[in-house]
């Protein structure tokens, strides 16, 4: 048997049809500890500078900070378009059938849906709890009635809790990174002035010096 999954970012074309075993590996997310199935990705997959395009894309749409959905990719899936969980959410943003189907997504493992679909999620919670991201990060960990069943605190899984301290842990690393000053480059003496990197559509990396 054999799955065909059609992948789209947002205002990209990814070279059509990317067609692969349906096999699956579990492991153990080296950072949460959490299992993760993940489904053998094909050569022509996404790359992670085009993720983070669509991050922004879809976060300045929806008036989401994209340094704190880029933080839940991280930790949901580590950046793996085709994560299963073995609770059976999907995806980089870790999608369950339900949530999917409620904010719109057909195909959970298409990136640019999974990212529609989370972030659309997420703006809903940041506006249920006015703007409190741990509760937003609590409830799209456990879901809303938990939140509600412990009456608008995080609920005190292990899992939850940890969550929402590794997202915010990295969205406060980000926003550091993010505010920090930009070094001055020394001026050079060897007849050059510097050396620039660029990244390719397929994720290449090229140096190049100019003078």
């Amino acid at each position: 048997m054999r799955i065909c999954f059609h992948l789209t970012l947002v205002g990209l074309a990814l070279g059509g049809t990317a067609c692969f075993a349906a096999s699956s590996v579990v492991r153990a997310d080296a950072r949460s500890g959490r299992l993760i199935r993940t489904v053998p990705a094909p050569a022509d997959s996404v790359t992670r500078s085009n993720v983070h395009e669509a991050i922004a894309e879809t976060s300045r749409r929806h008036d989401v900070d994209p340094l704190l959905v880029q933080s839940m990719i991280s930790v949901e899936s580590a950046y793996d378009p085709f994560a299963i969980s073995p609770k059976g959410a999907q995806g980089l943003m870790q999608l369950i059938p339900s949530t999917a189907r409620r904010f719109g997504v057909d195909d959970a493992f298409n990136p640019a849906q999974n990212i529609e679909g989370g972030v659309k999620y997420l703006k809903h919670l940041l506006t249920l709890y006015a703007g409190d991201t741990r509760l937003a990060l609590a409830a799209y960990n456990a879901g809303e009635g938990a939140v509600a069943k412990y009456r608008g605190k995080i609920p005190p899984y292990a899992e939850t809790q940890n969550y929402v301290y590794q997202v915010g842990k990295r969205l406060g690393e980000a926003r550091r990174t993010a505010e920090a000053p930009v070094k001055k480059e020394a001026p050079r003496t060897d007849g050059y002035s510097r050396i620039v990197k660029s990244v390719a559509a397929d994720g290449s990396v090229f140096y190049r010096t100019e003078r």
